[in-house]
């Protein structure tokens, strides 16, 4: 009986674990936008929702996965493209899920050169940054100036993964493949276990103590799938982390360990337990 309740502890802490993947995450660590169109309709499960929610605007954006309590990788101020060519009197502006002008906290860092770094990865975090780069380009036969802007749009979103997680890893190893592989070793162990007790109550004690017989191949392992409250999973919308728990997006929420975030037009906020 201690054995099967181990197992279970183990695979209940595991259900709400999902492995954090990045759209465009580049092994530096850098993250490139893409150009975006002003007027774009901030849209949630195909329904129009004020911009204030900071709801996630589908289209040109970059979508990003943070770790919860974690760094952001850097996001750039720039797509690929711009990037390799020369960039004259660059002006950036980041704009926050609040429709806030970013500025620099404990929390969140801008560099000199339009890069955003977020710290400390909460769920009041999560939604739909954008940056403005102004700039000019010069005629080299003229010296002529003309002045450009370009709109880079990123959804950034967090993943539930408890503070110290980090820790238990390997940096060189996959935490979620280290945790499956663990748990096939207990599985294949509890089943030694039952099979090596079958034979010693046959063959070392007398007839008196009931027989135990094991089935080879009988003993399975299910997977408890769910998220933390506050996190679901959404297809739709995260086509590319499918199986992540994700924060739930305004007009959502999800109160318990459920897999799936419930709609509630109340909910204006990331990650809302509760519908007001």
């Amino acid at each position: 009986m201690l054995a099967w309740a181990l197992l279970s502890a183990v695979l209940w802490s595991l259900a709400g674990v999902g492995s954090a993947r990045s759209s465009l995450f580049s092994n530096e660590g850098f993250v490139y936008g893409t150009v975006g169109h002003p007027g774009n309709t901030c849209l949630f499960s195909r329904k129009a929702c004020p911009k204030s929610w900071g709801c996630p605007c589908l289209g040109s954006s970059v979508k990003i996965y943070v770790k919860l309590h974690q760094t952001s990788p850097v996001l750039v101020c720039m797509d690929i493209d711009r990037a390799s060519k020369e960039t004259v009197d660059p002006i950036y502006l980041w704009i926050g899920p609040n429709e806030n002008t970013l500025t620099g906290s404990s929390q969140i860092n801008i560099t000199n050169i339009g890069e955003l770094v977020l710290k400390d990865f909460m769920e009041s975090l999560s939604g739909h940054y954008s940056c403005t780069l102004s700039y000019k380009i010069v005629k080299a036969e003229t010296q002529e100036e003309t002045s450009l802007k370009k709109k880079y749009d990123f959804l950034v979103f967090v993943n539930p993964f408890a503070p110290g997680w980090k820790s238990m890893c390997n940096s060189s190893m996959d935490c979620e493949d280290v945790t499956n592989h663990n748990i096939l070793k207990a599985r294949d162990r509890i089943e030694e276990f039952f099979r090596s007790q079958a034979y010693i109550l046959h063959h070392h004690f007398n007839i008196t103590v009931p027989a135990m017989h094991f089935v080879d191949h009988s003993f399975q392992v299910t997977r408890i799938d769910n998220c933390r409250p506050g996190f679901g999973k959404n297809e739709g919308l995260h086509s590319n982390c499918a199986s992540c728990c994700v924060v739930c997006s305004p007009g959502t929420f999800s109160p318990d360990m459920d897999v799936t975030c419930q709609t509630c037009v109340s909910a204006h906020v990331y990650g809302a337990k509760a519908c007001p």
